[in-house]
């Protein structure tokens, strides 16, 4: 069996998420839809991990069985881009063992969710990155950042992939840093309930903005207090990108 991995980039704008669905536009369907014009005969691809509507990505990883590839990992990327939409791109293909699971095998996923501050509406930057306007203190982004990190319960957060299934996650990383006139937040974890970077993302502004304390925010993440007493919403879809998925050294 040969099996490949393949990092991909996409711009979340027009996808439904990336999970295939029956009658929506996904990342999923349409790496399928590519990989089948090429030869590929396989039932589904495995992706290492969900990304909702409008959520873009520059390192989402992917695996599939393609026995019948006879040619090189190089001209599999060539072959899939030219078929791919304009959209979506691989940036890297190799040959991986035959056991790799994109999701079960990953220990991280990092994410970054960027936004700006300026009054009137910018078309082409809001593609990317979350307009706020009045600016934000960065230290209390910071200070809220700062709470996120290490082992709790994040259910006041995001919903668990099955219902049965924990919500304790550990953050391993997680701060603001300042590139030009925009603010990144880069979190990283091995793992994440569904919209729960979105939903830390969202929270960590209202805390800039003055809408819920610092100590707040602390207890709630403490288990000290329950999740109703944080403000309801999630940050825009269209700021948050997948950037990388780590596994454990195979050599």
């Amino acid at each position: 069996m040969a099996r490949y991995q393949i990092i991909l980039a996409y711009d979340g704008t027009g996808f439904y998420g990336s999970q295939r669905q029956a009658k929506a536009r996904t990342v999923q369907g349409e790496l399928e839809t590519a990989l089948r014009r090429i030869g590929w005969v396989g039932r589904s691809v495995l992706l290492a991990g969900r990304t909702d509507t409008g959520v873009h990505a520059s390192g989402q990883v992917a695996a599939l069985d393609f026995d019948n590839w006879k040619h090189s990992p190089a001209e599999l990327l060539d072959a899939l881009n030219s078929q791919l939409p304009r959209d979506m791109a691989a940036s890297h293909v190799t040959l991986t063992t035959d056991a790799f699971h994109p999701r079960f095998d990953a220990i991280a996923r990092c994410y970054v969710y960027r936004l700006f501050f300026q009054a009137a509406r910018d078309p082409l930057r809001e593609r990317y990155a979350w307009r706020i306007w009045p600016p934000l203190e960065v230290e209390a982004l910071r200070e809220a950042a700062s709470l996120l990190l290490g082992t709790h319960d994040f259910a006041p957060f995001g919903t668990p992939p099955r219902p049965e299934s924990t919500t304790v996650r550990t953050i391993q990383q997680a701060e603001w840093q300042i590139h030009d006139d925009e603010l990144r937040f880069t979190v990283q974890a091995e793992a994440f309930l569904y919209r729960m970077v979105r939903r830390m993302t969202f929270i960590q502004v209202a805390a800039a903005q003055g809408r819920l304390s610092a100590q707040t925010l602390a207890d709630v993440v403490a288990g000290r207090s329950s999740g109703e007493r944080l403000p309801a919403g999630l940050a825009p879809a269209h700021g948050l990108c997948l950037v990388s998925v780590s596994y454990p050294n195979r050599e």
